[in-house]
């Protein structure tokens, strides 16, 4: 869950490689370096902080060469601190390493270093691994991408490394297991990361690297790709990005997420563009159309994520079940393979994840395609990891999402669900043509709905002032917006640091009413589409135990505005299409909450932006 940059050509690396690290601090943030070669020697800094702390820090070294590697930290082994932080020296201070990842075997490795003689700085994988391609080199004479090599053929875990060898100091070599790496080709010159942000002004073009794969990259030459367990060359893949600069810059907002927020309306358009034809009643999914018989023959949909797009998957349930009439199992990734599950050649596994890159969601792919399942994935990076190992599947295009919590991920994910179970239901004959084509239309209007439903910020951040101090909230929501209780708790959670937790509304008598007092804010879930009566029957228990009731309601209700606190309204639409309006609100609560308290809203403690270990 780190952030690896990397540069070598004819430029000056510093203010590349340092830009690329604070494009990448969404991935870690506790500590930061820089590794610099100036023609003689590698000048290092590395620090406790973030980016901007190493800037700072880095005077105090040579910042010249044209060649030079950076990371970003999110701790695995090792506290963070300077001493931790990447990048980590060999013994001899040849060979500087960086490495996204986790070395599980590390400890059996650093014993047998320490009895050849071997010591150690810090308490983390990464230097074990940097001194073992050391000793590899020195005991079997080989050059340094042989070393490498031979080194991962030892080593048990994932990870993304960049290698640089001071006395060879026209390459540097990178490999991948688990843990993303790109590869961007300019003119005379390349560029490593951890996705495509940090060069993406530089070039359009990269190359991913596949799992168990390394590259030699020679200033003036072209790259060379090995196989890491017998190596076999490999042929790489040059891909034409399609981001661009501005996608990755605040736009004049205060915040990533914030921008995000504002970004869903374009997004779930560019999400259902070329997709979704309303006025003809058509659905295009290339991913779905050539894979029909599959979904229509499958005994179950399992969907497997974690986090925000595990909630997705909850709400693509409801949906597929609802619409399609198929069964759904929604599974935690991080659990799916750790329980023996049922899983055959007759189901189909939908992953979903905003990176592409989750760990967890990889290795529940690959135990389903042992099964034989077919697997269908949902991303939105173009290129991950997920994208290339699953059977088929289909990009949400939200743009990239910087801001470590993620918005518009959850409603482009859903989005795509949504038009994936009416595709299925049109092709199934579950329900009529007049009412499929009424799903298409009002479907087409949700961005309309989102830019309606944001204009009640205002009056958020206004609520959101009063239960700013609030240590506990509760969320509760029925039906299709269960999920969204959920992930609104989850939010909050993430970067405000508040107690949160999500319910099923009538769940909250089976213990959680415990809780209510007149210190205790309840958001509720509460349109008119969906088992209105009996949540406005919740909120009623609520009132009578003074609770503080936060309702999310549709446009003109009444009944619900006489019994609560605060009325947040969003415009009516389809119940299944719910979800998309309602988070909107929870989203920007959560928010504001987390900037009224000081809070980071991008960079929350603890967390990573892209889970790429267990």
């Amino acid at each position: 869950m780190c952030g690896i940059v990397g540069y070598i050509g004819h430029r000056e690396a510093f203010p590349i490689v340092i830009k690329g690290l604070q494009r990448l601090e969404y991935r870690g943030y506790d500590s930061a370096g820089i590794a610099l070669f100036d023609g003689n020697q590698i000048n290092l800094s590395k620090t406790k902080g973030k980016v901007e702390d190493l800037k700072n820090k880095a005077k105090e070294i040579s910042q010249a060469g044209s060649i030079g590697i950076g990371h970003t930290r999110w701790a695995t082994h090792g506290v963070p601190n300077d001493v931790n932080s990447h990048p980590h020296y060999s013994n001899s201070g040849n060979l500087v390493i960086i490495h996204n990842g986790i070395i599980e075997n590390y400890e059996s490795i650093k014993q047998e270093l320490t009895k050849r003689g071997y010591t150690f700085q810090s308490d983390t994988d990464t230097e074990v691994l940097i001194n073992l391609i050391e000793e590899v080199k020195k005991t079997e004479d080989v050059k340094l991408g042989k070393a490498v090599q031979i080194a991962l053929n030892q080593v048990v875990g994932a990870y993304a490394i960049a290698v640089f060898d001071k006395e060879k100091p026209d390459e540097i070599v990178v490999a991948k297991l688990g843990s993303p790496l790109a590869i961007g080709i300019g003119e005379e010159e390349f560029f490593i990361a951890s996705d495509a942000s940090p060069f993406i002004e530089f070039t359009n073009n990269a190359v991913y690297l596949e799992d168990e794969e390394m590259a030699i990259i020679r200033l003036g030459k072209e790259i060379k790709l090995r196989k890491i367990k017998d190596d076999a060359v490999a042929y790489p893949r040059i891909l034409e990005l399609q981001m661009n600069l501005e996608e990755i810059e605040k736009g004049g907002y205060d915040h990533f997420m914030l921008k995000e927020i504002y970004e869903q309306p374009r997004a779930i358009k560019d999400t259902y563009r070329g997709r979704l034809l309303a006025e003809q009643g058509l659905i295009r999914m290339a991913g779905i159309d050539l894979n029909m018989e599959k979904f229509l023959n499958a005994n179950k949909i399992i969907i497997v994520a974690c986090g925000t797009s595990w909630h997705a998957g909850l709400v693509a349930e409801y949906i597929f079940e609802d619409l399609a009439r198929i069964p759904v199992e929604v599974e935690y990734a991080s659990e799916f393979r750790y329980r023996n599950p049922v899983i055959t050649d007759k189901d189909v596994l939908i992953a979903i994840s905003q990176s592409g890159e989750t760990a967890d969601t990889l290795a529940a792919i690959k135990l389903a395609k042992e099964k034989g399942a077919f697997v269908f994935g949902v991303c939105n990076v173009v290129g991950s990891s997920i994208a290339r190992e699953t059977d088929a599947g289909a990009y949400t295009h939200a743009g990239p999402e910087i801001g470590v919590a993620s918005t518009k991920a959850f409603t482009t994910q859903i989005t795509v669900l949504t038009l994936m179970a009416l595709k299925l239901a049109k092709t199934k004959g579950v329900f009529s043509e007049t009412k499929y084509r009424e799903y298409l239309s009002e479907l087409e209007t949700i961005p309309s709905k989102v830019e309606k439903s944001l204009e009640s910020n205002t009056l958020i951040e206004i609520i959101a002032d009063v239960y700013k101090d609030s240590t506990n909230c509760l969320y509760l929501g029925r039906g299709y917006n269960f999920p969204v209780a959920l992930e609104g708790a989850l939010k909050l959670k993430e970067i405000s640091y508040i107690h949160a937790e999500g319910y099923p509304a009538a769940e909250m008598k089976h213990g959680p009413i415990a809780l209510i007092d007149e210190q205790m804010p309840v958001f509720v879930i509460a349109t008119k589409k969906g088992h209105y009566e009996k949540v406005v029957s919740n909120i009623q228990e609520i009132k009578s135990r003074k609770g503080k009731i936060i309702a999310i309601v549709t446009e003109g209700d009444e009944q619900v505005k006489d019994l609560a606190d605060h009325v947040i309204e969003v415009p009516e639409t389809l119940e299944s299409l719910t979800p998309l309006l309602t988070t909107i609100p929870l989203q920007l609560i959560s928010y504001h909450i987390a900037v009224m308290r000081g809070c980071n809203v991008d960079q929350p403690r603890n967390l990573a932006k892209s889970v790429t270990v267990e």
